[in-house]
């Protein structure tokens, strides 16, 4: 009889048990929903489209059927295709390269002009961000980023302008040959570049200071325009483009490179380089820069399907593929990446959404330290 009065409990418990979960999932979920309703209404307030379904997203974008996507990514655009593609049989796409900024910028004056509607998804270089900004559909990333809507981590997002994504990071390395140096000839901090024994065309770097211009987070523009100012009297040899300053140090050429090179550009020549002398050194601060700005212009004919493709890019499976291809250039916010392994730990200068617009400033400062104009480069 005892038994039968502890089984009875149990059950009576069970069951109690039972419905209080189901009461708190209930609630909980209440409150999400309440969550995601008020943040869409806020989004909508300021002008933003903000999504709560994301079966919604999906079930236009099989209406639409189609789109196109014009890019900074090069390597990664055959295999983030063929990927999407399978994931989403329903939509036609087609992806291409935008190679500069000067193609960027005219782009940038056919849609000012009223054409560019061939396109869905637009490169938004750095240089002319705030002239994009108008053309852009206004898509709250960031907001149905945060709430699940979309699964990319808030952190790819301008916290501004929350309709503009950034999928990849690019940090700076010093790249050496090692038949030429030893270990202990290595800087160990950027200081070290300007000591007497680097004097005379001991090293390069580019005259186009877009790494060192990422030093200014950490620095200031004051240091570090002074700090350029020491480089050009230390009288390096000037390369343009980090492809080709890595093969005259792959030749023996260039000792030492600096300043022009990131992670994925050494690593992409470590891979060509029959005899293994190109080797890599990190150098705190680490200079990280945000690149490959996407964004949704806003008179794409597909905007459903260019939302699943930002958000597919973003994700784990796109991220992976962009560290294959690319190579390593995934996002220091998408963990597990190349990038937030290689960073973690690491003292670092980031150019962050708040500040990336004043890149452009920052480098034309710096160019002129190294004694360039603008031009000079072009």
């Amino acid at each position: 009889m005892a038994t039968k009065k502890r089984v009875t409990a149990l059950i009576a418990f069970l069951v109690f048990l039972m419905m209080h979960v189901c009461f708190v999932s209930q609630a909980l979920a209440a409150s999400a929903s309440s969550a995601l309703l008020k943040a869409g209404k806020e989004a909508e307030s300021k002008g933003y489209v903000f999504f709560t379904d994301r079966e919604e997203i999906v079930s236009k974008a099989k209406k639409e059927g189609k789109l196109r996507v014009l890019t900074g990514l090069s390597g990664s655009i055959q295999a983030t295709t063929e990927a999407f593609r399978k994931k989403y049989p329903f939509i036609n796409t087609h992806v291409e390269e935008i190679k500069n900024p000067d193609i960027g910028q005219r782009l940038l004056l056919e849609v000012k002009a009223g054409a560019g509607r061939d396109w869905d998804i637009m490169r938004v270089h750095t240089d002319f961000y705030r002239e994009w900004l108008p053309h852009l559909w206004k898509a709250d990333l960031l907001g149905m980023a945060k709430h699940g809507v979309l699964q990319i981590p808030p952190e790819m997002i301008d916290p501004k302008n929350h309709n503009v994504i950034a999928l990849v990071s690019r940090f700076e390395v010093a790249a050496y040959n090692k038949s030429l140096l030893s270990p202990g000839q290595l800087p160990k901090t950027w200081e070290d570049i300007l000591k007497p024994e680097w004097k005379g065309r001991k090293f390069g770097t580019d005259i186009r200071p877009q790494e060192l211009a990422a030093l200014v987070p950490a620095w200031g523009l004051d240091k570090t325009a002074d700090y350029a100012l020491k480089i050009a009297a230390q009288q390096p040899i000037w390369a343009r483009g980090g492809s080709r300053a890595l093969a005259g140090l792959a030749a023996g050429e260039i000792p030492l490179y600096v300043f022009g090179a990131n992670y994925g550009t050494v690593t992409r020549a470590q891979r060509k380089d029959p005899l293994g002398v190109i080797q890599l050194l990190t150098v705190e601060p680490v200079p990280v820069r945000i690149g490959v700005e996407q964004a949704i212009l806003d008179i794409s004919q597909n905007r459903h399907a260019a939302l699943l493709w930002l958000e597919f890019l973003a994700g784990g499976e796109g991220q992976k593929l962009l560290d294959q291809y690319e190579p390593l250039t995934a996002s220091v916010y998408s963990k597990g990446s190349a990038a937030e392994q290689a960073l973690r730990g690491k003292k670092l200068s980031v150019v962050s959404w708040e500040n990336n617009e004043k890149m452009e400033q920052w480098i034309a400062k710096l160019t002129e330290a190294y004694g360039f104009h603008k031009a000079d480069y072009k």
